[in-house]
């Protein structure tokens, strides 16, 4: 053989010797490592593992839950501490997370994939270190190692190390023992014959313990919730293919803008059936994802994020529920655009300008001015669009929470459209003359999520749904179209308006 063959040879034992180490080490870490995440509202450790199952540990109260991952790879879900004020509202959001699961499921699938990725880097460096040390010994000192063993010295040796290995391994067990075995039973079994469920849970298992009759009830409400919100959002986005909506033209964009979702992630599917019949490729969201900010509320902004994830733009202002940094630091995470008070490139080429609500958390950079008040962040908007307009860069539209924010820079006559929401009614699109001669448009849209208020969880909106569809053509907003899901589950669709200037 060869010395060229001989070192071909050496270098691929040593790269599948490497490979094969690595990827032990790193099973080994993955399947011993954890990450906290917001699941379903609460904070969840996240234990991936080679089961084949996915569980759901929900604490005392409620029993625990288990369906097939359809992979070798399996995962425990044990759910920590979450704002609620009773066990009926906390199953009113099983159930309405259960219905829109894409979010969370999202979530989860991105912490995995980010364990495992640390897991395999780790796995990696580890694997070289046998090789290092391996490689610096050198032959000649390995076969000196090799004579050596059957010596009395080789032999005190080996056993020291054996002995050391033991002494930091062992004990890792030590204190443990065998988790009793469970018995598992399928989610219809547990409810009983007569509760229809829905096709999408024939695969949910129940672990049979000592459960109280309470707990029982609380699971027969949330399916029975989950069923009915699933009927109502699935049926809705369904029809939403068969609405006569106005279909782009060549050269123009469409995008949809949903504001006030309140938590209601029912209606996420619903948005995004009308983006897709309406032909939209980008996204506005007005604000008010959430009722509160809160981190538990991490679901509704990952549903969000989950049902435009392929948009080509995503574009996102704070409304004032979405109180603290939260809201938009999760949004941005998840690829969502805010502003930092300038002029960006919105849809289809057209100038952009937004800012967050001064009664949440962030105003750009005007974020380190503490204490503005709404009159003087109204001020710094039409600064900013009456600057760029002089400039020879007008904004096409402003995106606010409010649409009193923009309505200054309307009146100087610096801005094509202000669009916003807040109100929970639709209102507009209504002209207003600027002060220099130029024509503009305000446009107020309803709660996509239905809410009366500040929350809209639950098995059916509390109120008229809304949703509006912006046209943009020659980089500028040329036109409107309003479309709003009564609460008995019929659609109203207004005519498409024509904005002209």
């Amino acid at each position: 053989m060869t010395p060229t063959r001989r070192r071909l040879l050496q270098g691929l034992g040593y790269a599948g010797a490497w490979i094969v180490l690595s990827l032990l080490l790193a099973a080994t870490i993955f399947v011993n490592s954890e990450r906290t995440i917001d699941v379903a509202s609460h904070q969840a450790t996240l234990s991936p593992d080679f089961s084949g199952e996915i569980v759901l540990r929900t604490g005392p109260v409620l029993p625990d839950l288990r369906i097939p991952s359809g992979s070798r790879l399996g995962l425990a879900i044990e759910l920590g501490k979450t704002d609620t004020e009773s066990l009926d509202e906390l199953t009113a959001r099983y159930a309405a997370i259960a219905s829109q699961p894409e979010g969370q499921i999202a979530a989860v699938e991105r912490s995995v994939r980010s364990m495992a990725y640390a897991a395999l880097l780790q796995g990696g460096a580890l694997g070289t270190v046998p090789l290092l040390v391996w490689a610096a010994v050198g032959s000649e000192r390995r076969r000196t190692l090799v004579r050596a063993l059957p010596t009395r010295r080789g032999l005190l040796v080996t056993g020291g190390v054996l002995v050391l290995v033991a002494a930091v391994v062992v004990p890792v067990g030590w204190g443990r023992f065998e988790a009793p075995r469970e018995r598992w039973e399928t989610l219809q079994d547990y409810v009983g014959a007569e509760v229809v469920l829905p096709d999408e849970v024939a695969d949910v298992q129940v672990l049979a313990d000592a459960t109280t009759d309470q707990s029982r009830r609380l699971i027969e409400s949330a399916v029975s919730s989950y069923r009915q919100g699933l009927e109502f959002y699935s049926a809705a986005a369904t029809k939403a293919a068969d609405l006569e909506l106005r279909q782009p033209e060549e050269g123009e964009t469409v995008t949809v803008l949903v504001s006030d979702r309140h938590d209601n992630v029912g209606m996420d599917k619903v948005a995004r059936a009308i983006a897709d019949t309406a032909g939209a490729t980008t996204v506005y969201d007005a604000g008010d994802d959430t009722s509160t900010g809160s981190h538990w509320e991490a679901f509704s902004l990952d549903s969000v994020a989950a049902a435009f994830d392929d948009f080509e733009g995503r574009w996102a202002v704070a409304g004032n529920h979405d109180n603290g940094s939260f809201v938009r630091a999760h949004l941005e995470k998840l690829g969502w655009k805010y502003f930092d008070d300038e002029v960006v490139e919105g849809p289809g080429g057209s100038r952009l300008l937004g800012v967050d609500d001064p009664r949440s958390s962030g105003l750009g950079n005007w974020r380190d001015e503490k204490g503005l008040s709404f009159a003087e962040v109204a001020d710094r908007v039409t600064e900013a669009a009456c600057a760029a307009d002089a400039d020879g860069e007008r904004p096409g539209t402003i995106l606010v929470h409010d649409a009193k924010l923009g309505a200054r820079a309307l009146e100087k006559g610096c801005v094509d459209l202000v669009v916003g929401g807040h109100i929970h009614v639709q209102s507009g699109p209504t002209a207003v003359e600027g002060e220099n001669g130029k024509t503009g448009y305000t446009y107020t849209v309803g709660t996509t999520g239905g809410a009366a208020y500040a929350i809209a969880i639950g098995t059916k909106l509390r109120r008229p749904a809304s949703i509006a569809l912006i046209t943009y053509r020659d980089e500028r907003p040329v036109g409107i179209q309003s479309i709003t899901l009564q609460t008995n589950g019929r659609y109203d669709v207004d005519d498409w308006v024509e904005l002209t200037y």
